[in-house]
């Protein structure tokens, strides 16, 4: 079946028992925690290299997919979620607890790059130090911002003006002479190149890129803690259509449901799980094609055409979700334990529809690949530059078609199956060529795989027993999961592993609602992919990545 992944891999991903794990890391464990998906080891906070070091080199755990982090009454604590880019069904938390006086733990920035960044959230929103750390600061909100907004001393009804301190030359104390300097420019916020909100912070030594840092926080609007204020059953859901708004909603709105239901023991009908993975593929060929219409403009503006053309298939199947959905953008389709309704009636017309969308959608193709990836401007602008290396991506925890266009063959609706992924036939799309022609590439064959999973459900659909098309599971009106139960689960979302951890306190809402969204992951590999490139190699770079500021700032 193509679904099964290579022999080699399997070997390389051996999977070892909690008391192994417990074995292996020593003395380094001073308690054990329950997690539902993954065995919790609690640690000193010394000790937090020494133990993400020896899972990473010892236990293949090389995949650091979210850092969260929470205050108590007596503590504060920074979790660690690890799982294996060869079997992601193997994961494991460490849970590292600081003194409440001196939030103080060890960085894990030095074993794991991803850190650096869910480590100034963690520093940002709750207030906890990591000593190591190379650059502890605010990533979401100003460095002048006063408190910690995620902290429980926080008051949110005190109004704060936040000032911008000056911009300064990182590099201007290092000039050399005359003839090297250095020169600061920066893009955006508000920029076309920056695919909205995004600060590039960049250093050039004439048109070369010395050094550029991205710049975020511009969209911030605090969904993690709106999360925690709405109850599992009917507040949440309406809210993660609003991270990767460019009509990813579906694939949102699944990773939250897959979470909760997890988290409330809920199965999904069959027939219900049919429709989401429709549904949710129809989203990626959405998704898909405005990020391949706004990278042909990012290259060139003279690829004008291809952005009509791109935007003209991705409005056809807009209409398709708008007719299963009843919205066109902010879907709010997914239920916990289905979807709110039946497919559109009458279905005939549906599936008619869909099957002419899918039909044209390979003579599309071709035409892309006649005006883009065969055009040879637009293989000198993107062939060999932002070369991102597998090793690379995977050490910032990257995933999606950006770890895919390096090989880095990841993709959790096989490797971490949910839906009715594995019931069909189709095949993850992986590209060697580590640069922004590899990107582009895998995101259009993964396009005719969408397809080929969409025509499989379409099938499936037609013929189901019309007494058997249950959309819902029974729910309870009100979920309280057990006081202190804590669980990540993720979907593949078009950028890549999106996916949600719940702490539950026994009430009707999460008492932590953190959000690993693949575009902050993604985006922080940008430095590694331009610095050495001329200035129009970063807009490709960026451009590349596909990222969405609502699902980076949240």
């Amino acid at each position: 079946m193509s679904l099964e992944r290579p022999d080699t891999v399997d070997d390389g991903a051996v999977e070892q028992t909690p008391d192994e794990l417990e074995a292996l890391l020593g003395d380094l464990v001073v308690d054990r925690d329950d997690h539902l998906n993954a065995p919790g080891f609690v640690i000193r906070p010394d000790t937090v290299q020494e133990t993400l070091r020896t899972l990473k080199e010892q236990a293949g755990y090389d995949h650091l997919s979210v850092v969260s982090a929470q205050e108590y009454e007596n503590r504060y604590e920074s979790i660690y979620h690890l799982k294996k880019y060869d079997d992601p069904t193997q994961e494991v938390s460490i849970v590292v607890p600081a003194d409440k006086d001196d939030p103080v733990s060890e960085s894990a920035e030095p074993v794991f790059r991803t850190a650096d960044w869910h480590e100034r959230e963690a520093y940002d929103l709750i207030g906890i130090e990591y000593d190591d750390h190379p650059d502890l600061r605010r990533i979401l909100l100003p460095e002048t911002w006063q408190g910690h907004p995620l902290s429980m001393d926080y008051d949110k009804d005190r109004p704060q003006i936040a000032t911008l301190p000056e911009h300064a030359n990182p590099l201007e104390d290092h000039h050399k002479d005359a003839e090297s300097d250095t020169m600061f420019l920066n893009i955006g916020p508000h920029h076309p190149a920056t695919h909205g909100v995004l600060h590039l912070k960049t250093v050039l030594d004439g048109e070369q890129v010395v050094d550029v840092e991205p710049d975020i926080g511009y969209l911030h609007r605090s969904e993690e803690q709106m999360a925690q204020s709405g109850t599992y059953r009917h507040q949440i859901m309406p809210y993660p259509d609003r991270w990767d708004y460019i009509s990813a909603g579906l694939l949102n709105e699944w990773a939250y449901a897959r979470a909760a239901e997890d988290l409330a023991d809920i199965e999904v009908p069959e027939y219900a799980q049919v429709i989401r993975t429709m549904g949710a593929e129809m989203c990626r060929i959405a998704a898909h094609m405005l990020a391949l219409a706004t990278f042909a403009l990012d290259i060139n503006g003279d690829f004008t055409a291809t952005f009509m053309y791109a935007i003209n298939d991705r409005e056809r199947v807009q209409n398709l979700l708008e007719d299963l959905t009843g919205q066109r953008l902010m879907f709010n389709y997914f239920r916990l334990g289905g979807v709110v309704w039946d497919l559109p009636e009458p279905r005939e017309e549906f599936f008619s529809d869909t099957r002419d969308f899918l039909d044209q959608l390979p003579e599309s193709i071709e035409e892309y690949h006649n005006l883009i990836t065969s055009n040879e401007v637009f293989q000198m602008r993107t062939i060999d530059t932002g070369i991102l290396p597998p090793d690379v991506a995977k050490n910032y925890g990257a995933t999606g078609p950006v770890a895919r266009g390096s090989g880095v063959d990841y993709d959790l609706r096989r490797d971490d199956p949910y839906g009715y992924y594995d019931e069909l036939d189709w095949d993850v799309v992986t590209e060697d060529g580590c640069d922004n022609f590899s990107r582009l590439l895998v995101r259009m064959r993964e396009v005719e795989e969408s397809a080929k999973i969409i025509e499989q459900c379409v099938d499936l659909l037609e013929d189901w027993p019309e007494d058997e098309r249950n959309i819902q599971a029974n729910v309870p009106r009100t979920l309280r999961p057990d006081d202190d139960t804590e669980i990540y689960r993720a979907v593949e979302g078009a950028k890549g592993e999106l996916g949600i951890y719940i702490r539950a306190d026994g009430t009707d809402k999460p008492a932590r609602f953190k959000i690993r969204s693949p575009c902050f992951s993604n985006l922080q590999t940008l430095p590694e992919m331009a610095n050495g490139e001329y200035i129009p190699d970063v807009i490709a770079a960026l451009g590349s990545l596909d990222v969405v500021l609502g699902e980076v700032d949240r």
